[in-house]
């Protein structure tokens, strides 16, 4: 039971969510997330590690930079189940449709320059 609990834990806070529907879009760091989200860069590492705990996302790292996304081979089979569930779910969703509109104008080159 203890799978189960963790992907749904991970799944019910709505700042997760878009996180997972914003992955589902392309790989993102930290700070794109983070400019994406509206959120302090820690509470979005916070968030992040929910996500990788529960297996729904995984990282990369490519030299200075760490990129997220879907886990596409997770061990949990309820992780297998609800990425696959999310996918369809929410793309109408304001919020959601909001922030995957701003998704392409955030780049991290942009983002670190400052």
């Amino acid at each position: 039971m203890k799978p189960f609990i963790k992907v749904m834990k991970a799944l019910s806070d709505p700042s997760r969510v878009k996180i997972i529907k914003a992955l589902q879009h392309r790989s993102l760091c930290v700070c794109e997330l983070r400019e994406a989200l509206g959120l302090a860069q820690s509470t979005v590492s916070k968030h992040l590690k929910v996500l990788e705990e529960a297996e729904l996302v995984s990282f990369e790292k490519d030299g200075l930079w760490v990129n997220f996304q879907l886990n596409d081979r997770p061990d949990n089979a309820y992780a297998t189940a609800m990425l696959e569930q999310v996918s369809e779910w929410l793309e109408t969703d304001n919020e959601v449709k909001e922030m995957l509109e701003r998704l392409p104008d955030i780049n991290r080159e942009y983002i670190t320059r400052g």
